[in-house]
């Protein structure tokens, strides 16, 4: 009896352990991704990537769609999406607001913000632009209008009361530089490059006479309700499983911003003060609100 009896509980908890990894595997976790509306964008933009990301990890990502960021913070603090993806403006409220932790970042090359002129304008530095319209990108971007605004204020000026600020959609912006309408036009790096090398001037038209650091990484971050086991699993699979997970990232064509970027482990909170500055540039210094939604 005794030998039967002990079979049956080594049998017994066998089944429990069966159980117990097979509830671990199909454990559950939504991300959203702030820049995307909608899940049509949503999976054709990162349904490789969540599929790299279930395999490796083990647990079952589903996508969730969020109208705006703020959306994607209530989200977040009810609970109802545990992971977001997100750019560094946006990372700073979120902390704010949630108390969510970085969990991987996502290092874009020459990601940084710049000033550009008409070669033949007469304009050669930023003190020449005082009392000028300025043209800057969506309201709230890092790299658009944030990063732009405090390329200004590091070289001591106020570009809300020193310039003419004009916030217009990029394209937009580009045509009224060239029109001579704006003096300047802030932007990110990757979109001048983009705008230069698809238009009918010559790129020796086109003057940078400023530009800002290397901006933060855009960031992976958890809610503070995920178990840190399950944090510690993520941030892991992203440092073995990288080269796979990069590919799937650029399978989306939003997603070509990412072409020859790293992840970022070893990414903290401190990471993004200089973004905190740009919150205090534009009048936010408490940021905890998102400008422009």
């Amino acid at each position: 009896m005794t030998l039967f009896r002990s079979l049956a509980i080594a049998l017994a908890l066998i089944a429990v352990f069966a159980v117990t990894r097979k509830a671990e595997a199909a454990q559950t976790y939504k991300l959203a991704v702030t820049d995307l509306e909608g899940m049509e964008e949503l999976q054709r933009e990162f349904a490789k990537f969540r599929e790299v990301l279930n395999t490796a990890t083990g647990y079952d990502f589903e996508l969730f769609p969020v109208n705006n960021r703020t959306a994607a913070v209530e989200a977040l603090r009810s609970k109802n999406v545990d992971f977001v993806l997100t750019g560094p403006a946006e990372y700073v409220v979120f902390k704010k607001l949630t108390n969510a932790t970085p969990v991987i970042g996502f290092s874009r090359p020459d990601y940084f913000s710049s000033v550009v002129v008409m070669a033949d304008s007469g304009y050669t530095s930023l003190e020449d632009l005082k009392g000028q319209k300025v043209a800057f990108g969506d309201v709230g971007s890092t790299s658009k209008h944030l990063g732009p605004m405090q390329i200004f204020s590091d070289h001591g000026i106020n570009a809300l009361s020193d310039l003419e600020p004009m916030y217009i959609d990029q394209n937009v912006g580009w045509q009224a530089l060239k029109r001579g309408d704006v003096a300047a036009f802030g932007t990110t790096n990757s979109k001048f490059m983009q705008l230069r090398e698809k238009d009918e001037l010559p790129p020796g038209a086109f003057r940078v006479i400023a530009r800002g650091p290397d901006l933060p990484n855009d960031v992976l971050l958890v809610g503070p309700h995920v178990d840190q086991k399950v944090v510690d699993t993520v941030r892991n699979v992203f440092d073995s499983h990288s080269d796979e997970l990069i590919a799937a990232l650029l399978v989306g064509e939003e997603n070509q911003k990412y072409q020859g970027m790293k992840f970022i482990s070893s990414v903290k909170d401190s990471d993004y003060n200089y973004v905190r500055e740009m919150y205090a540039t534009i009048g936010y210094p408490q940021y905890a609100e998102f400008v422009g939604d």
